[in-house]
């Protein structure tokens, strides 16, 4: 590539959840001049969670949104330059790494981390994206508060889509529960709590054929793949727990990935197969997806890069 570049950095991070942030925290503290950009979602899942309870040092708990604000003042304390930017390109070909943001300016790095996260899949319906909002939600933590009192679906069949299910039932009258085949992917456990929930109803062997209503999820029409048979059960709301995709696509040409996209890194550190390249949080992680093993890793992305500049007489 003979890119024209704009500007020229020691430390750049791609992405700014926990991850993204807690590298940032701990790149300004070790005076490597980090710079971050945030990327389409600044402050990542979280952002769009509302309670965390499992995050040490919140004894009564916290917002998703306000934590992440949290972290981005911590990382700006220290003195991260943050910025609103996505990374649109990159080459890893060369020395200093090229990267383009929002597909204008290229910038050299010394070194990078990828923290750019996942997304949750959609099962790719028009009238889902087009209810997303109205009722078409992929967080039940999230929205599951608003149909209180009111009937659900919830499609998926793995340990996410089970405890989504199971949170439901304490807030819902009834839990429709869509698995395309005849059985769970979801452990023992979350199976027969699933199973033996009252309000947790499930369709074996279905998919969603098509989510219905004009201005608000109003049902949804299912087919049993095994029988061919169309059912329509009137829901207020519609939950898609299929699992998550890494946004790694523009790294594809140059990091090693697994076949679903996640970044492969050393085990036991943030490295890649390019040195000086480091990734942290659930764009290389797809067993644990929390909060606290992103920032963690975060951590390792900046001590790891901190060690690579070093030895390379770059710090």
């Amino acid at each position: 590539m003979s890119n024209q570049i704009s500007e020229k950095v020691h430390v750049l991070i791609i992405g700014s959840g926990p991850a993204g942030y807690t590298a940032a925290i701990y790149a300004a503290r070790a005076n490597m001049k980090p710079v971050l950009y945030q990327g389409i979602q600044p402050g990542g899942q979280l952002t769009i969670t509302t309670e965390v309870e499992n995050y040490p040092g919140y004894p009564e708990g916290i917002q998703g949104p306000e934590m992440m604000v949290h972290f981005e003042k911590q990382a700006a304390r220290m003195g991260a330059d943050i910025r609103y930017g996505l990374a649109t390109k990159v080459d890893f070909s060369v020395r200093p790494f090229q990267v383009e943001i929002d597909e204008e300016k290229w910038i050299e790095a010394d070194s990078v981390i990828i923290s750019t996260g996942a997304s949750a899949k959609w099962l790719g319906l028009e009238s889902e994206e087009r209810l997303n909002g109205f009722g078409v939600s992929a967080c039940a933590v999230c929205d599951g508060f608003f149909f209180r009192g009111k009937e659900v679906a919830i499609v998926g069949a793995g340990d996410t889509a089970a405890e989504e299910a199971l949170y439901l039932s304490k807030l819902c009258t009834t839990v429709h529960m869509v698995v395309r085949r005849d059985q769970m992917r979801a452990s023992k456990v979350m199976q027969d709590r699933v199973l033996n929930a009252p309000n947790i109803k499930v369709y074996w062997n279905s998919v969603t054929d098509e989510i219905l209503g004009a201005n608000k999820v109003e049902a949804v029409r299912l087919l049993n793949t095994a029988t061919q048979e169309k059912t329509e059960i009137p829901v207020s709301g519609f939950f898609v727990a299929i699992g998550h995709e890494p946004n790694s696509g523009i790294f594809k040409d140059f990091i090693d990935m697994d076949e679903t996209g996640y970044i492969q890194t050393i085990p036991g550190t943030s490295k890649t197969n390019i040195p000086g390249v480091f990734a942290a949080g659930d764009v290389q992680d797809k067993n644990y997806r929390q909060a606290v093993t992103a920032a963690g890793s975060g951590c390792m992305a900046a001590l790891d890069a901190e060690r690579y500049l070093t030895a390379n007489g770059l710090a």
